[in-house]
């Protein structure tokens, strides 16, 4: 599936948002666009991976940057909202096409010492080597002439950010799914069930008609179709984990309850080395070709009876 939506521009202060599904790992990358200045930045943009074959390929990221070349816009930045545990992370591959800085959240530092644990690996990742800007919560920049702030909301992972875009667009990345799929999980390392409430809860004080580009969809039994946007109030009422006012203890159940239930993500233990290096392969060993470490036995997961 190769879904692709564009979510027009109201005028000045206003994106112009493109996504593009990602039929393997339900992920939605997104352009977005300043259309007084045709400038744009990269969102989320995945690199492939089959970790069947430990292969990799660029197929999304180029068809990314054909619709940049199509609509004559000029990439100004290349962002992660998190270094994503579902699928490998095209922002060094993309910084490197583009000329463009690459960005995500200044805790990738603390996310990336808890990892070094777990690959036993403690001289690994240096974040401010392989990212050009590390964001802290309140930070600002510009994408053209569209003003940009960054929103820390963790949950997900300990680090997670959000990109608050001009007047009226937020990507919200592993927070918030579509209304009929609730949220994400919670339940990674350095996940937080409770943080993450407080985090869709901040998120909910953005303005009601502001549109939020969610990071993940997968369809639902009555929408088999994906879909990655949806406004603030259509989110406060309609979201089926959080909607109508759950209260923090409920939903810190309800999500712990269904965390249980779900397995790793199948690229996890793979990407992860290399998203905290922003996609970043390992360097070629003696003999000319490259190995991830995978920990064993360090992930229980639970058995159903």
């Amino acid at each position: 599936m190769t879904a692709t939506s564009t979510s027009a521009s109201k005028g000045p202060g206003s994106a112009e948002v493109t996504g593009f599904y990602e039929e393997d790992t339900g992920s939605i990358q997104y352009v977005v666009s300043d259309p007084a200045t045709k400038k744009a930045a990269l969102i989320d943009v995945v690199m492939g991976f089959d970790p069947k074959a430990a292969q990799t390929d660029t197929a999304q990221a180029d068809r990314i940057l054909s619709h940049v070349r199509d609509r004559g816009l000029t990439v100004e930045w290349v962002l992660d909202t998190h270094p994503h545990a579902d699928h490998l992370m095209a922002s060094d591959y993309l910084r490197g096409k583009t000329g463009a800085p690459n960005a995500i959240g200044a805790k990738v530092a603390e996310i990336a010492e808890l990892w070094r644990d777990l690959y036993h690996m403690p001289d690994a990742f240096d974040p401010e080597r392989d990212f050009d800007r590390l964001f802290a919560d309140g930070d600002t920049f510009h994408i053209g002439e569209l003003p940009v702030r960054v929103m820390l909301s963790p949950g997900h992972t300990l680090g997670s950010i959000t990109y608050v875009v001009g007047d009226d667009a937020a990507f919200v990345h592993d927070t918030f799914m579509q209304p009929d799929a609730g949220t994400s999980r919670a339940d990674f390392p350095g996940g937080s069930a409770a943080t993450l409430y407080d985090s869709l809860q901040e998120i909910l004080t953005l303005p009601d008609d502001t549109r939020l580009f969610v990071g993940h969809d997968y369809g639902t039994e009555d929408r088999p179709e994906p879909a990655w946007e949806a406004t603030v109030a259509e989110q406060r009422t309609e979201n089926k984990h959080i909607g109508g006012g759950t209260s923090r203890e409920d939903y810190v159940e309800r999500r712990e309850a269904r965390d249980r239930t779900l397995p790793l993500p199948d690229r996890m233990l793979h990407v992860l080395q290399m998203n905290l290096r922003a996609g970043r392969l390992p360097e070629t060993e003696a003999d000319g070709n490259r190995y991830l470490k995978i920990p064993l036995n360090r992930f229980a997961q639970e058995v159903p009876e």
